[in-house]
């Protein structure tokens, strides 16, 4: 996708009320190119539902997020090819893998550079080799482990090189050395010059990777470092 890009994103406000839950309660955040931020907190915190709101995907209540000169917000809704633009400039790796288990690795990542407009099977390869997939990647993902899981939604969520990659608990459930491949894709990203919004439980992860760390509680910014 051409056409939006962005060195900056910035929260301003942001409130997100779930019925009588107050999820958000005026969050104000700038995330900075070539950055690691680390968004930490208890359950309920609002970190989940801040990388929601991030993507897109989800809208706040009342407030506004700015991608560079592009404003989302309640009250702001940009046309469909601009919020189009804009959702091909951010990776999200989430939870869920969203990959499609009985299509191989192979057949995955092609139906996904599909949808960014990517043709051609050199950047598919690349990655895979970037994420030492290529012993897996002909096999349907529901026979994979975990951590191949995550070592190919990984490779997922960079196909169209997002300018803002957004990443929620990355390494649950993953052993030593998928972490610490984890831990280096980030950073080369980080390296690229993306914006890497990392929600995590996971305090020696985001010690070891963050700039900047980002406490929550209540929906609000209890503590940044």
């Amino acid at each position: 996708m051409t056409g939006v890009d962005f060195d900056h994103v910035e929260a301003r406000g942001l409130v997100k009320v779930f019925g009588p839950t107050r999820a958000l309660a005026g969050l104000d955040l700038r995330f900075e190119k070539g950055a690691i931020t680390s968004v930490e907190g208890a359950n309920g915190a609002g970190k989940s539902t801040l990388l929601g709101i991030l993507s897109t995907l989800e809208r706040a209540t009342r407030g506004e997020v700015h991608f560079g000169k592009v404003v989302v917000g309640a009250d702001v809704r940009p046309d469909s090819e601009t919020r189009a633009a804009l959702r091909g400039r951010i990776g999200w790796l989430g939870h869920e893998s969203m990959l499609y288990p009985d299509l191989t690795g192979y057949e995955n990542l092609d139906l996904f550079a599909r949808t960014y407009g990517l043709s051609g099977r050199a950047r598919i390869d690349e990655l895979v080799a970037r994420f030492d997939a290529a012993a897996f990647a002909d096999r349907p993902v529901r026979t994979y482990s975990r951590g191949q899981g995550q070592r190919l939604a990984l490779a997922r969520a960079l196909l169209h090189s997002p300018r803002l990659l957004l990443l929620d608990e990355p390494s649950a459930g993953l052993d030593r050395a998928s972490t610490e491949r984890l831990a280096r894709a980030v950073r080369e990203e980080r390296d690229r010059g993306a914006i890497v919004v990392l929600v995590t439980h996971d305090a020696d992860l985001a010690a070891v990777l963050a700039n900047r760390r980002v406490v929550l509680s209540r929906g609000r910014v209890e503590e940044a470092r």
